[in-house]
Order: structure tokens, then C-alpha cells, then sequence
């Protein structure tokens, strides 16, 4: 079973085998809990996320199909919950992004030291983005998602969603910039 794709474990999810979601609950529980951590820095807060997605994904097993793709179909189920828990809860944005990079070590203190404080000034950027634009930003830098990926994510096309990921890297450039200029 750990050889089957996920698409193939969903239809069977969707077909009344229920044990199989255990199998997709491993392979995305942390790339899901790093997207909610990423979004709201509440790690408690990120594992019930967590579960909320596999209990719809349950709950709307239904709608998956053959064509659809496993991995943007949870993370916009992932993305509603998300939104519908802070919408419920009327609760303020989230606050800061985590690390974006991991630095690399280096021997050369002084180098690490700027690397330090431009990683610093990019997460203080990435914070001043509206939610909408980080999102887009996670999606696309952090996570990997491509433009058709993210355009079924948000609801757009595929087009449209290479657009809004340029648009939120050109403002995410312009605060960066503006920051560093202080």
C-alpha cells in the first residue's frame, strides 16, 4: 500500500476504505502542520489544523476525482480550513512567517552574521505582506507548488496564479528593499 500514489489512495478512500487516509495522514501531516506553522506560529494550533483537514477530507471525499490533483486538492481544503477556523474564532492575521531557509554554517562568522540579519529582514518583509500574498509566497517559495498547483489552490487560473505570484514577489521586494534602505 505505501507503493500507491496518492491519488490512488484517495479513490480508495473515496470508495469506503477508510484505513487508507492513515497512509495519507503520514505522507502530508508534516508538510501540512509546516503550512499552518508557516501561516499562525501556534504549533497547538497547527495539529488540530492538522486533523480539521483530514476529518473534510473525509467529509468531502465525494468531490475528489481521477483528474484532480491529491496534492492541490488538500491544500485547498487545507486553505479553507485555515481561513474558516480564523473567520470562526475572529481572530486578527496571522502573525510572522517561520524561517524560510535553513542558513548554511559557515566558517566565516561575519558572513553568517549578514546572512543572519538579511534572513531577518526578509521574514520581517514577508510579516508586512497582506495574508493574501504570503499565502501566495508559501505556496510557491516554501512549499513548491507550481502556478497550475497554486491556480487550483485559490481558485484561479493557471495564468492568473503565475500573475499573483509576481506580483506578491515584486511587492515582497519593494518592503524588502525599503527596509533594508533604513
Amino acid at each position: 500500500m505505501d507503493l500507491l500514489s496518492d491519488s490512488a489512495l484517495m479513490l480508495k478512500v473515496k470508495s469506503g476504505d477508510n484505513h487508507t487516509l492513515g497512509l495519507l495522514y503520514e505522507r502530508y501531516k508534516k508538510r501540512l502542520f509546516g503550512f499552518f506553522f508557516q501561516m499562525c506560529k501556534d504549533a497547538s494550533l497547527c495539529e488540530d489544523l492538522v486533523q480539521n483537514v483530514f476529518i473534510r477530507v473525509l467529509k468531502y471525499k465525494h468531490t475528489y476525482t481521477e483528474e484532480s490533483n491529491f496534492l492541490s486538492w488538500i491544500f485547498k481544503i487545507a486553505r479553507n480550513v485555515y481561513y474558516d477556523h480564523f473567520k470562526a474564532a475572529a481572530k486578527n492575521k496571522a502573525s510572522d512567517v517561520d524561517e524560510l531557509y535553513d542558513l548554511k554554517s559557515s566558517d566565516n562568522v561575519e558572513k553568517e552574521m549578514e546572512q543572519n540579519e538579511k534572513m531577518m529582514l526578509l521574514k520581517k518583509a514577508i510579516s508586512k505582506l497582506p495574508d493574501d500574498k504570503k499565502e501566495i509566497i508559501l505556496l510557491s517559495k516554501i512549499k513548491g507548488l507550481k502556478h497550475k498547483e497554486i491556480g487550483e489552490v485559490i481558485n484561479c487560473s493557471e495564468g492568473n496564479a503565475r500573475t499573483r505570484v509576481h506580483r506578491a514577489l515584486n511587492d515582497l521586494k519593494d518592503i524588502y528593499l525599503t527596509l533594508e534602505k533604513r
